[in-house]
């Protein structure tokens, strides 16, 4: 029993180690960190300037309102967008 249990564990390992090639696991931490840096602080700073400034620009009559509503939706999509997939793969079955 326990001799098929280790041939099963090898041959899960072996099959992981052709999912992830050699080096992959440098690239996959960069782009994780450059995500979270983008959806992070950068991002929440760049999004308040933006509807700051396009909310004045609506007072002040200089932008249209429909285009400040793209703005600020812009944002609901951005930040919102690990939900959205989540809700949108939930409902499609479960993946």
């Amino acid at each position: 029993m326990g001799f098929f249990v280790a041939l099963a564990a090898s041959s899960v390992a072996h099959a992981q180690s052709y999912a992830d090639p050699a080096g992959s696991g440098v690239l996959v931490g960069a782009v994780n960190w450059l995500q979270g840096t983008l959806l992070g602080t950068v991002a929440t700073t760049a999004a308040v300037i933006a509807i700051a400034v396009v909310g004045f620009m609506m007072l002040t009559g200089r932008i249209n309102w429909r285009h400040g509503a793209v703005v600020i939706i812009g944002c609901f999509v951005l930040f919102g967008a690990a939900s959205i997939v989540a809700g949108i793969r939930t409902a499609a079955g479960g993946m």
